[in-house]
């Protein structure tokens, strides 16, 4: 599982909980040439007092054609669940029940700490990597599975704690982070930061993407700008690789940075 941290007001934060799961760990019973699997996922959120904030249950299922269940046993499905929260400590733990082996159960547990995103303070949400991205329908804005805002987006998951996400090299690799806080020049009336997005080759230390732009030019009139980039991995040799965004803000005088590892296979 992977835990992402968004804003939506300074009280409240979106935290999405991306969960995936390999085909080869759930229980599938076959009925008319399709194998199905089912896994009932539940969640609890409590606070530092063990006071239960949110709690949430859904079913999964998995529908495989027969015949092909052996060879897709490594591939992933991926659920997602988007909580709202205040900024603050918690606790999220979160049990997986295979609905065909009531006996193979798999726990998740963890604590967060929500961000508080003071007003003059530069900030940003996660930076999210992801495999697949697009811009949604106007009807669908902010709703939905893997929707933030107008973005479509499937965050890829790390293969354990503390691991780095895994792209082919057939793949896009797409990232995506908002940026809060953003100074707004008096006379103007707008934004002047300059954000630099670099990919390192941590085995080299040679830089393989190093581009900027301006937020005058994406958003000039807001203090949010949201930054979604694509970039083809074809070109790049296996290995492991970070990707950094860094904001400098030429009127709060002020600079942030975030970074995420990740290996191209």
């Amino acid at each position: 599982m992977r835990t992402d941290y968004v804003k939506v007001t300074n009280e409240t934060i979106l935290v999405p909980l991306t969960l995936q799961l390999r085909n080869g760990d759930i229980t599938f019973s076959n009925k008319d040439g399709v194998a199905m699997g089912t896994v009932n996922i539940l969640g609890r959120v409590t606070n530092i007092s063990h006071k239960p904030i949110q709690t949430f249950e859904d079913t999964v299922n998995v529908q495989v054609p027969s015949e092909l269940l052996g060879s897709t046993k490594n591939n992933m499905s991926v659920y997602w669940k988007a909580l709202p929260l205040r900024p603050g400590l918690y606790r999220i733990d979160v049990v997986i029940k295979d609905v065909n082996a009531p006996d193979h159960i798999g726990r998740w547990t963890r604590s967060i700490d929500v961000p508080k995103y003071d007003d003059d303070r530069l900030a940003s949400s996660s930076l999210i990597l992801a495999d697949n991205m697009y811009r949604v329908p106007s009807k669908e804005i902010g709703a939905g599975n893997f929707v933030i805002g107008n973005t479509h987006i499937v965050p890829r998951v790390p293969p354990g704690i503390q691991a780095p996400v895994t792209f082919h090299r057939q793949q896009n690799l797409n990232f995506w982070m908002q940026v809060y806080n953003l100074g707004i020049d008096e006379k103007s009336k707008e934004s002047g930061a300059t954000i630099e997005y670099q990919v390192l080759n941590l085995a080299t230390n040679k830089t393989v993407l190093d581009a900027q732009e301006d937020t005058a030019k994406l958003s000039p009139h807001s203090d949010q700008v949201t930054l979604e980039k694509s970039m083809p991995l074809a070109s790049l040799e296996p290995g492991k690789y970070q990707v950094t965004i860094k904001v400098n803000d030429g009127v709060s005088k002020q600079q942030i940075a975030q970074s995420a590892p990740f290996v191209v296979e």
